[in-house]
């Protein structure tokens, strides 16, 4: 709330002090404030004025910073006021508003985070049709931190550890929120830097407010159509997350991402290939692949996690769009695992899902090695469900199945009991399509039967004498 933001930064300037300059740049410049409202309203101020309270909130979003002023855009701020004033309910939640001390001596951080959070689920669990598309369940999250972390436990509780986490289709920023809380019971010393872009506007303001809680660079989520408006350009990132829209066509962007393709090749982020228009799933794996740091004498890389429906895996034969990126992937040993999560998880699709891990910069014993892990029957059934999620995962699931990772084990399976991880050769994935032809050969018999069936055709009954001649041959191979 705009009362959690007015309380965190205070600067008095005397009127006239900078009479001609913009307050704006001497408030960024000389106090490295990272925003800032210049209205000269309180939510206490607001409060005295009950019959100018639309007007006066309306100023005082208007007077913040450029760099999150976009965040009550988001919000439709404006209509929001309108319909409050109309019901004659502003003035009231104002009010309420006010008499809250959020200011971070009171309320930490911390703790605004974990509320911003239940506001979220709540929002989400209200809206369940639609759900899937800006909210992927915690637990899921969860577990795409935890493996992506779990290489990583040495160099990252050093003391002042710094580290770059992204998600190029954050919606409300659960998976940069997450990770950074996991960073942070790590190592609190840890310096999380978050960044994130988002496509749609209410989604976006949401992440960006979680952000500004988290007291992160606020010029760091950028709105935007990541697959044509990469808001990040040239930028590389330490842990890369993403929930990428399922089976989502990318018609309105085929031109720009086709002419990167072709003019650019793997100069750009789509050299591999192109998948069907039908699905841009493997648009954003390519995307995140771009920007994983490089890997220069041993050091370096990236760690990247992904949450994609069966699609990518399974889509295209040999020689198609689909395959020559996978190809490419494995071959390049990007793939680390596959971990198979169990139907009904999502709020907006009951479909199989699947986590993608890639690493750049693989340890000796998984280089040229691709781990399966089949957590398809690890979750506990919820008390109620939620849109089309009925299952969950549970704690106990998220060590096992970590554990399994971690391991790096092959369990062989067998008839009774299914193998749940298995680590193959990077070479064993690929395939070719042969295509084995021969002449056509057929035989027909002529007798009494099918004789019988050959002058019941429409088309045949114009032919002379067809009936004697037919009649004549059966008579012969009889």
């Amino acid at each position: 709330p705009a009362s959690r933001l007015e309380s965190n930064n205070w600067v008095c300037i005397k009127p006239g002090a900078i009479h001609g300059i913009d307050p704006g740049v001497v408030l960024k410049s000389k106090f490295g404030l990272p925003f800032f409202n210049t209205s000269r309203w309180t939510f206490a101020s607001l409060t005295a004025d009950p019959e100018g309270v639309a007007d006066n909130i309306v100023d005082y979003i208007a007077r913040f910073s450029p760099n999150i002023r976009d965040v009550f855009d988001g919000f439709r701020m404006n209509d929001l006021i309108a319909d409050l004033q109309k019901s004659e309910r502003l003035y009231l939640i104002v009010k309420e508003f006010a008499a809250v001390d959020l200011h971070p001596q009171v309320v930490t951080g911390h703790d605004m985070g974990y509320i911003f959070e239940e506001l979220i689920r709540k929002f989400a669990e209200s809206n369940n049709a639609q759900a899937g598309d800006h909210f992927t369940p915690r637990e899921v999250i969860a577990l795409m931190v935890d493996l992506l972390f779990a290489n990583a436990d040495d160099e990252l509780t050093k003391p002042g550890t710094v580290r770059t986490i992204y998600d190029p289709a954050a919606g409300t920023g659960g998976m940069l929120s997450t990770a950074y809380d996991h960073l942070i019971d790590m190592n609190p010393s840890a310096r999380p830097v978050l960044y994130g872009q988002e496509i749609n506007a209410r989604s976006y303001a949401m992440c960006k407010s979680d952000m500004i809680i988290k007291g992160q660079d606020v010029d760091n989520v950028y709105l935007g159509d990541t697959l044509v408006d990469d808001g990040h350009s040239g930028r590389k990132f330490d842990f890369l997350l993403s929930n990428p829209p399922f089976g989502v066509e990318w018609k309105t962007q085929q031109k720009a991402v086709t002419d990167e393709h072709e003019q650019r090749g793997h100069a750009g982020r789509f050299g591999p290939g192109l998948p069907r228009v039908s699905d841009g799933s493997l648009l954003f794996l390519m995307h995140l692949i771009s920007k994983m740091q490089p890997v220069r004498n041993g050091e370096g890389g990236s760690r990247l996690a992904i949450v994609l429906n069966g699609s990518p895996l399974f889509t295209g034969g040999a020689g198609s769009g689909e395959s020559n990126i996978r190809q490419w992937i494995i071959e390049n040993d990007y793939l680390d695992a596959i971990v198979a999560l169990p139907t009904d998880m999502f709020y907006n699709t009951g479909i199989s899902t699947y986590i993608w891990l890639l690493d750049n910069n693989k340890p000796a014993d998984r280089k040229g090695k691709v781990q399966l892990i089949n957590a398809a029957e690890m979750y506990g059934k919820m008390r109620k469900s939620l849109g089309s999620k009925r299952k969950e995962l549970r704690a106990e699931d998220i060590r096992k199945i970590v554990e399994l990772y971690a391991n790096f084990d092959y369990e062989p399976g067998d008839t009774e009991t299914p193998s749940i991880s298995k680590v193959m050769e990077g070479q064993e994935f690929g395939y070719q399509t042969i295509t084995v032809e021969r002449p056509l050969q057929l035989s027909f018999h002529v007798h009494k039967e099918s004789s019988e069936l050959i002058l019941a055709l429409k088309a045949l009954r114009c032919v002379k004498d067809l009936g004697q001649i037919l009649v004549g041959h059966a008579a012969d191979a009889a």
